[in-house]
């Protein structure tokens, strides 16, 4: 059939021109005020972010004008700067030019990788939505440092991988570590000078849900398919499901697992150590971890995973690289602190919950890098103006929440829009909590001692499967944090949080807050969509708290067939 002019003519419409409501034809021109809008940016309620989107896809019919300033600043030091960026990390990490043809290569090989790291300046565009100004500056430079850690780690494997370099075994392979992504890198670090660790699942598995929340529901579906049942966590089905379809590199001699944080994923390592085939050692994590018997089991467990590596490998730990790289994470550490510091105290806290909540986990569990040094102090300087110049950085704020349990991966952004519409600010999420210790480094007693610790509050552990106790200290939480509503995390296939959900109800009533329950899947979006838990806070906030939204149409809108 053919297409003719009017046809191509009411597609573009469709899919890039933004209607104007017939209030807004009719309403006769206020030229000052439209000078200033163009300017400075429509203000919060009069933005309409929601008509931006193309149907069913969330994708935009054009960006979002955010004034001149800030719009140029997205435009040449986001989009423009992380594009150059991520071609020249690429070189970088790949040796030179040939990292372009070993990253085409990667690219067609692993349905990971183009389904995904293609598109990841949609990431950047959903997570930053609505922001402006320093809260949108600093943010991007957390996006930014996962990005090129994200690269380093995808260009390592490929230059080690056998699967791309003929079966052949070269210098790569034979000088990396490959570890759970829940295994922190922390316990690499005597070895960061003649090896390196990267964690498996990582780039393939948890950096990527975030970015496409497709991508991994091939892989959920591949677990199932090989008659393994389908109750357990999504996170360990999508973890083994890229070893049914062979979509993991071979980049390592060895692996080391641990049974981080549930039965599900010792399931895991077992199909691990099945089609690697390959040296493993399991590192296990304790549920019950502050018992002072139990810390000393940890620390032989650490002392164990040294020795598989030297064994492995050839080559002994280096404490003056341990105490190097620790010292060093450390500084990340106190850094955190200091911006907990003004996220609890002051609303010049210029990170958007997403962005905070997503960089935490990742550098936590990554162990230190230069990317995330240089990123930091991009955002000192930011907050540090903030607070000297007291801009409040989110000033539709209504409620400061406190985001609680296993987040919905596969929606990491509703933050963004939470605020957009609702003036829910989330000012911290339990698993950028995690990892909370200093490693101590003046005796390698207390150097075991404190990465022990460290490991043992590893994410999800510590306040989700850790013991009541530790699930409960959400409540010194919100006080901390000047929190005066919940957003309660409902993982349906966490058996672990599923049995302490009366227990929440029961406190949350007896102290008088405001929880909001969100039900998700961790990974996968079938279960519970993105548009149901929108719902979810919608009818919390026009039935409990009789709110009106900030921007109205943010309520209603299809993104099911989006990234």
């Amino acid at each position: 059939m053919a297409i003719g002019f009017k046809d191509i003519k009411a597609k573009y419409r469709e899919l890039f021109v933004v209607e104007k409501s017939p209030e807004e034809k009719n309403k006769p021109k206020d030229i000052k005020k439209m000078a200033k809008d163009f300017w400075y940016g429509k203000p919060h309620e009069e933005r309409r972010l929601g008509d931006l989107y193309v149907g069913n896809t969330g994708l935009y019919k054009h960006r979002e004008w955010r004034g001149v300033k800030d719009t140029m600043y997205y435009f040449n030091m986001i989009w423009l700067y992380n594009y150059a960026h991520m071609v020249t990390d690429i070189m970088k990490y790949g040796g030179g030019p040939q990292g372009v043809v070993t990253f085409a290569k990667g690219t067609m090989r692993y349905r990971w990788m183009g389904q995904t790291y293609l598109t990841v300046m949609h990431w950047f565009d959903r997570g930053l939505e609505g922001a402006r100004g320093e809260a949108m500056k600093a943010s991007a430079w957390h996006y930014r440092g996962m990005v090129s850690e994200t690269i380093r780690q995808f260009m390592r494997m490929f230059e080690a991988d056998k699967k791309l370099n003929g079966g052949e075994e070269n210098e790569t392979w034979k000088n990396t570590i490959a570890h759970n992504e829940t295994l922190s890198g922390n316990i690499f670090y005597g070895w960061r000078d003649q090896l390196d660790d990267v964690a498996l699942e990582m780039i393939p598995y948890f950096v990527s849900v975030h970015v496409n929340n497709h991508t991994v529901l091939n892989y959920i579906d591949a677990a199932q398919s090989i008659g393994l049942p389908a109750d357990p966590c999504p996170m360990c089905q999508a973890e083994y499901g890229l070893f049914v379809q062979d979509d993991y590199p071979d980049y390592s001699p060895v692996m080391l697992t641990t049974n981080e944080a549930c039965d599900g994923s010792v399931a895991t390592s077992v199909l691990q150590d099945w089609f690697l085939n390959r040296p493993l050692y399991a590192m296990p994590q304790p549920m019950r971890y502050d018992d002072p018997l139990v810390q000393k089991n940890c620390q032989k467990e650490i002392e164990g995973a040294w020795k598989f590596v030297e064994e492995n490998f050839g080559i002994k730990m280096d404490w003056d690289q341990y105490v190097k790289h620790a010292q060093s994470f450390n500084k990340l550490t106190e850094f955190e602190w200091e911006k907990w510091d003004v996220a609890a105290n002051t609303p010049y806290y210029p990170i958007t919950g997403v962005a905070q909540a997503l960089y935490r986990i990742y550098y936590s569990q990554d162990g230190d890098r230069p990317i995330w040094h240089e990123m930091d102090a991009h955002v000192k300087r930011i907050m540090d103006k903030c607070v000297k110049n007291k801009i409040e950085t989110f000033p539709k704020t209504r409620h400061r929440a406190i985001a609680w349990s296993c987040a919905p991966l596969y929606y990491s952004h509703w933050c963004t829009w939470a605020y957009n519409c609702w003036g829910i600010n989330c000012v911290i999420n339990m698993d950028s909590l995690m990892f909370d210790q200093y490693l101590r480094t003046d005796t390698y007693e207390h150097a075991l001692e404190d990465l022990s610790w460290f490991n043992e509050k590893a994410p999800m552990r510590a306040m989700a499967v850790g013991g009541h106790e530790h699930i409960l200290s959400l409540f010194d939480y919100m006080e901390r944090f000047n929190c005066d509503m919940v957003i309660m995390y409902d993982q349906l296939q966490c058996k672990g949080m599923q049995g302490i959900h009366g227990v929440f109800e029961d406190e949350f009533r007896k102290r008088n807050i405001h929880a909001i329950w969100v039900p998700h899947a961790l990974p996968d979006k079938r279960t519970v969509s993105r548009a149901e838990i929108r719902d979810i806070i919608n009818d919390y906030m026009t039935t409990v708290m009789r709110e009106e939204p900030l921007d109205p149409s943010l309520l209603d809108f299809d993104d099911g067939g989006s990234w």
